[in-house]
Parts: C-alpha cells; structure tokens; sequence
C-alpha cells in the first residue's frame, strides 16, 4: 500500500543526518542544551531540528505550514529523539510523532527521561522502545550511537562524556527552575485538559488507521475507492430528534450525531456515546463538562488536518462537517437549559409526597 509519506526516501547513513528532537514547547530550553550537546560531540556535523523551537534556527519558519514542516522533517531524520520530562509525558504531540516515526517510517526512536524515573517512560506507549535516562553512562551511549549517523565520525569517549557532563548540568538547572512554577502548572483549566486528552486519545486512534485502510483494501478495493461522505443537513438530525425524543432535554440528538460519525470518525462517535451516556444519567455539571469535551473534540477535528490526512478534503465534506459542532452547541443548550427544571419538579414533588405521608 502507497501513499505520501513513500514519495520522499529517508536519507539513513547520509553524510548530513538529522536528529529530530521531539519535546514540548516549555520544554524548549531542554530541547536546545541536548542540540548544543550533539553539535559539540560533532563538530558541528549533526544536524539537529527542534519540533517546538521558537527562539532558535532550529524549529519551523516563520510563514511556514507548521504540519507539513514536521512531516517534512520526520521524512528526512535519521533518528527521533523524544524528550520525556513530567510536563511532557504523555502529551499528545510526542505521542503522534513517535508514532509517525516508528509505525508509518520505521525510524529509530529514542526516549530520553529527563528528571523522570526511568519506569515512568517504560509503561506507557514507549514501553516498546529501548529508552535511555539522564545518567552519564546511558547518555553518553545514546551520543555516541547518534554520532555515528555520521560516516566516519568517531568521537573520542572522554571528550563526549565531558560534554555529557555540561548538558547534564545544564538540564538539572532548568528542571530546577521549572520546578518553581510545577504547583500552577496544575491549575489549567479544565477545557485546556480535555482538550489534550482528546487529542492524545486521537493520535493513538491514528496509528491505527493503515491497518483499518489496508484491510479495507483486501475486502474489495471498489467498495473502498467508492465510499464517500453520507450527505445529511442539520434539519435532518433535528426532525429525528424531535420525532424520538420524549421530552425536551432527552440526548438523543448526541446519539445521532455520534451515529453519523461512527464510520469516519471512531474516536468522535466513542466521545459522543460517553457524552450521551452522561447528559442522560447525571447532573448538568457531569453533562456539560461531557458535551463540551464532545464538542470541543470536534471542533479539533474538523479545523485541523485530520480531514485531508483521512482523505475527506472534498469542499461538500468540509462543509458538512464544520457545522457540527454548532449543531452540537444547540443540542448542549437545549439539554443543558431543562436539566434545572426537571431537577426541582422531582425535588418538589418528593417534598409532596413526604409531607402527604406524615
């Protein structure tokens, strides 16, 4: 099976390698002393780019598609090198480029723990990986072996393990003082978390996706190359809903909705379930924290590159889609703005009926 990511051949063993460094973008600091230490080891000869650099020369440029710069880069590296601090793991853009690396390049990955014990890393999606912590035996091993992308350079042991020395220093002072600021790390908001495990949630569904296409492939290639967006206007939902529904907070427009999605978006129609399940049983705080993850998930979806890497990119699909989650903010408002009421006619006429008892 073909597709784009074939049409640029790798450049393993060139006599410029590149060194992806993944990492998060507050982790930039980091990100640019591991840079400084792979250049010093060779002579400037081990090239390096960093996927959230913002001061450096190292990172996308300014006026630059930001998705297309990293495919790009992920095609040419020779190695990925995934910086895992207690602020980046598990987050979703990491997650996402390993994943591109490893499952759709086959390029090496290394996971780096950086002020993290080594057992954090090694139970999570980077288990299948051979990671290396921040000790000077294990970092001057990884030096050593990315330095030798670079035909014929041969470092001397001692020179590396000195320059391990001046990068473990430097690290151990910005963990220091990332340290200072770890307490209001934890009082993002709510939406910001939501929306980061949905994403992360997204990117391991998308690992997935060659399997689903290629197995599509061998039921019959016909019924693949026909498939194509199911058309629907927002009127249709409504009337459905209006014809099912019991009373006027009940979910089932989310039902719907998820129904619709659950072909091409899978990850979409789990969320959108959960959601129903929630404005169905719970209170209106648990149902509106739900359908504004719902939400929020597809507005993600939508506006990023998710369509045209799935291969919707069609001007009647983005149409179809991008009203969803307008269709969902009217569903969150009907639903939402009954709950209240139906709450306090129950309480009213649970205090009847005691008061008729006694």
């Amino acid at each position: 099976m073909t597709d784009s990511t074939d049409a640029i051949d790798k450049p393993k063993g060139s006599a410029t390698p590149l060194i992806f460094i993944s990492h998060d973008t507050r982790d930039g600091d980091l990100a640019e002393a591991f840079s400084k230490l792979l250049k010093s080891v060779s002579a400037g000869m081990l090239k390096s780019f960093r996927s959230s650099d913002k001061k450096g020369a190292e990172g996308i440029e300014f006026g630059d598609e930001w998705y297309k710069a990293l495919m790009t880069k992920l095609h040419s590296a020779s190695d990925v090198v995934c910086l895992l601090t207690e602020r980046s793991l598990e987050r979703p853009w990491i997650l996402y480029e390993a994943g591109v690396a490893k499952g759709k390049l086959d390029t090496p990955v290394h996971g780096l723990a950086l002020g993290v014990p080594l057992s954090r890393v090694s139970t999570g999606p980077f288990y299948q990986f051979q990671n290396s912590d921040d000790s000077e035996d294990l970092l001057s091993k990884l030096t050593l072996q990315l330095c030798r992308r670079v035909p014929g350079l041969e470092p001397d042991t001692d020179v590396v393990k000195a320059q391990v020395q001046i990068f473990k220093t430097t690290a151990a002072e910005i963990l220091k003082s990332l340290g200072t600021t770890k307490e209001p790390e934890k009082k993002e908001s709510i939406e910001e978390g939501a929306v980061a495990k949905v994403l992360e949630e997204m990117k391991l569904l998308v690992r997935e996706l060659p399997i689903r296409l290629e197995q599509r492939m061998v039921d019959g290639p016909d019924r693949f190359r026909s498939r194509r967006p199911r058309r629907f206007h927002p009127m249709m939902i409504d009337e459905m809903s209006h014809m099912i529904a019991r009373r006027s907070d009940d979910p089932v427009g989310i039902l719907l909705i998820a129904g619709f999605l659950r072909d091409d978006f899978p990850w979409l129609y789990e969320i959108g379930m959960e959601a129903y399940r929630v404005a169905k049983a719970e209170g209106s705080e648990a149902a509106h924290d739900a359908l504004h993850m719902f939400r929020n998930a597809c507005e993600v979806t939508m506006h990023g590159p998710f369509l045209d890497e799935l291969g919707l990119s069609n001007k009647e699909a983005h149409m179809m889609f991008r009203e969803l989650p307008m269709i969902i903010d009217h569903y969150m408002h009907r639903i939402l703005d009954d709950k209240p009421v139906r709450k306090r006619n129950r309480m009213q006429k649970s205090d009847e009926s005691q008061s008729n008892g006694r």
